[in-house]
């Protein structure tokens, strides 16, 4: 090497430096050791830090950050002395033997070493590929670069190893999968045998709201689609005429309306405005229209049925409809499925042309109809059947006396009392009072229920069963325990919807003293004001119908129709309002318990409570559609 060659440049050097890894290492001298250039002989500047090394080591010799200490530099020169070491290097043409030293650097491709000039191309090839594959040997595993035969089981070990790595990448994506999809999962409480398990959540509980994540997982879906052309054939072109007698309350008449249309639907048959029938218990001769919007609720429906008001002028014989037997299907089973329609009714319709279908109360199954069915009687019943606007007139202006009874905007309950005469009598349930009261009620029964009543002997017996099995009506008393156990202070402002309570005022004393803010109807709006919905019962039932929806927390203290519907409705709306079913099981032990302290008891009380509040539940095979529309009627938000 000549001294031009001290201006060689970087790349020329690193050639060099190569080439001369190829030949036999020699030992250095100890007065004379050899030294390999580093990126400051290069490069002009101060002294580079170590990550700077370890990059010029990655991009002009191809050796890994990992190994940059490695690198057999001990000082680091300036070009001159480096040019003058590998000349120097290059003019020694004998082997020497390698030191002690040496040898222990001979494994590592930086270690020095001096060989003949070769200028046979395939041996200089076949040398540095066994020197590259010496140099990735010390770097990587014996696993994955075997250097002879006997590396072949780690090979294998290799494959194993790689075969569970595999495995854990996809344990972990399954594992991070199964997170997003917990944390996107909608707010859904599942029963766990009696018990109703939630999902957890953050915020505290509150006395007037749901959890907001169970209030923003669902929404509506049954709904009139805009924008979709019916293929609905007229009223001349369907199968038929059918006629109903909606029987019962209020509650119970809406019920079967929403089952006629979804039967109409069924048997591609025209629906005539069903007839509210006069209830034995209820003496009202309330029409369809005398309670509902008939308009809206024909024309809301006009995608789906046919529906007409009367029955058609060509059927001269209208009195024929209430009193033949011939145009009577009478021998449809309760919740019977849509299949037994279209086998057993849809033939007679048929035939007949008109025909009525009574009795008609749950006749109609809710898990053995399609879907599509299902939906549409929530559409009849939470978009369709809507009350006459003088009603929801009304109602609101109730609902806005309640929330300013204190000058300010303040939340409501609303407590459906069935305390009733008759519900007591029905119940067949032993309640607190005085002989005499007791004998009356025996009377009572006899005279209405002799059947169940028979001789009276076994009614005790009966009694108690039911009230610890929790059948039986929560008294006032026990219903301003209960809310007390819960938090509700005794401000809080209470409406009260119900009939005449059995025992009166002073059986309302209890609840009365504990929550003094506590109103009806009548105490709310004048005599003038409810003078004009007096002459049909419904309509006060009404009345208390919407503001029981519209409250902000509404409390049932037995099942009936009323309160199931109510429950529903709130449901649909969103689950953002509380809707309290108390564990009357629970109430009943609890209270016959003379040795239960309060402290244990609001702690059942609220415990057991959290999770009955109208949150979001599947419907099947717990409910039916009308106390949780969730599964036909909801769809994630």
């Amino acid at each position: 090497m000549n001294r031009n060659n001290l201006s060689l440049s970087p790349s020329s050097l690193i050639d060099q430096w190569r080439k001369r890894k190829t030949r036999d290492t020699i030992s250095p001298t100890p007065s004379s050791p050899v030294y390999l250039p580093g990126p400051e002989s290069f490069l002009p500047g101060p002294v580079f830090d170590w990550a700077s090394k370890a990059a010029w080591l990655r991009i002009h010799v191809g050796v890994p950050f990992a190994d940059y200490q490695n690198f057999p530099w001990i000082l680091l020169r300036c070009p001159k002395q480096v040019t003058a070491e590998l000349r120097h290097s290059s003019s020694m043409g004998i082997r020497a033997t390698p030191s002690p030293t040496a040898t222990g650097m001979a494994s590592s491709p930086f270690s020095p070493a001096n060989h003949p000039a070769d200028d046979d191309d395939g041996r200089d090839r076949h040398s540095r590929d066994r020197s590259l594959r010496s140099y990735l040997q010390s770097l990587y595993p014996h696993s994955i670069f075997p250097i002879d035969d006997l590396h072949r089981p780690y090979l294998h070990n290799s494959k194993i190893s790689l075969f569970v790595l595999v495995a854990i990448v996809l344990a972990v994506v399954i594992s991070v999968s199964s997170i997003v999809n917990r944390f996107n999962a909608p707010y859904l409480c599942k029963k766990d045998g009696i018990t109703l398990v939630c999902p957890n959540v953050k915020e505290s509980p509150s006395l007037w709201e749901n959890p907001y994540s169970a209030t923003t997982s669902w929404k509506p879906c049954s709904a009139q689609r805009e924008g979709i052309i019916s293929d609905l054939p007229s009223q001349n072109e369907t199968n038929g005429y059918i006629f109903i007698h909606a029987e019962g309350g209020l509650n119970q008449q809406r019920i079967a309306i929403c089952n006629a249309v979804a039967v109409a639907k069924i048997m591609n048959a025209t629906l005539i405005l069903p007839v509210l029938k006069q209830d034995q218990i209820w003496k009202d001769q309330t029409k369809f229209e005398d309670i509902f919007d008939v308009d809206h609720f024909i024309d809301y429906l006009k995608g789906d049925v046919q529906i007409v008001r009367d029955i058609p002028e060509w059927f001269t014989d209208k009195s024929e409809l209430f009193t033949s037997i011939r145009r009577t299907v009478k021998n449809i089973p309760k919740y019977a499925p849509a299949q037994f329609y279209i086998d057993n009714v849809l033939p007679r319709v048929k035939e007949k042309k008109i025909m009525s279908l009574k009795p008609f109360v749950d006749r109609l199954g809710y898990d053995n109809v399609p879907p599509e069915i299902n939906k549409l009687r929530c559409r009849v019943n939470y978009h369709a059947l809507k009350f006459l606007p003088e009603i929801e007139q009304m109602a609101d202006s109730l609902v806005s006396r309640m929330r300013n009874r204190t000058g300010s905007l303040n939340p409501f309950m609303a407590l459906h009392l069935r305390f009733e005469k008759g519900m007591v009598g029905l119940s067949f349930c032993d309640f607190v009072g005085t002989r005499m009261e007791k004998a009356l009620m025996a009377l009572y029964r006899q005279k209405e229920w002799p059947r169940r009543f028979k001789d009276g002997s076994h009614l005790w017996a009966l009694a108690l069963q039911k009230r610890k099995e929790g059948r039986c009506p929560l008294e006032p008393g026990e219903v301003a325990v209960m809310l007390r156990a819960m938090g509700y202070p005794k401000e809080t402002p209470i409406y009260v919807a119900s009939g005449q309570v059995y025992g009166g005022q002073n059986r309302m004393a209890p609840l009365r003293n504990m929550f003094p803010n506590l109103v009806t109807k009548e105490e709310l709006a004048t005599k003038l004001e409810l003078d004009g919905f007096r002459k049909h019962v419904t309509s006060l039932a009404a009345l208390d119908f919407l503001v029981c929806l519209k409250s902000d927390v509404f409390v049932m203290t037995h099942g009936g129709n009323f309160a199931k519907l109510i429950i529903g409705f709130r449901r649909y709306m969103g689950h953002h309002l509380k809707s309290i079913k108390p564990d009357k099981g629970l109430m009943s032990k609890s209270l016959g318990d003379p040795y239960m302290a309060w402290a244990t008891f609001v702690e059942d009380v609220v415990v057991t409570h959290q999770t009955r509040t109208g949150l979001p539940e599947e419907t099947f095979p717990n409910y039916d559609i009308w106390e949780n529309p969730l599964t036909p009627c909801m769809c994630r938000a």
